[in-house]
């Protein structure tokens, strides 16, 4: 009956905000602190490529997994370049201007 209608109506607004998508959620994405953290996530199976992003103040590292898109900023040059060295020999690296 209607009852039931209302019932899940009611539900629906209480998990969707209205603001939010209820086709596909957009995924953000997701921050990775630590150096080591970043090159175990780069030699998961499902990373596909790794873009690198130079800035005036930081650099950033952006790796594709099946789900997510990884991102580390790292402020120190000569980090950043270490970490560009270490990355694994598979994962097509792409340099963004």
């Amino acid at each position: 009956g209607t009852r039931d209608r209302d019932g899940l109506d009611r539900l629906k607004v209480a998990l969707c905000p209205p603001n939010s998508f209820s086709v596909s959620p957009v995924l953000q994405p997701r921050k990775i602190e630590e150096i080591k953290d970043f090159l175990l996530t780069a030699r998961r199976k499902d990373a596909k490529s790794v873009k690198i992003k130079k800035n005036k103040d930081n650099v950033k590292f952006k790796v594709r997994c099946s789900r997510y898109l990884y991102t580390l900023v790292i402020t120190d040059k000569e980090k950043a370049e270490k970490l560009k060295q270490s990355l694994p020999p598979g994962l097509a690296v792409k340099e963004l201007k």
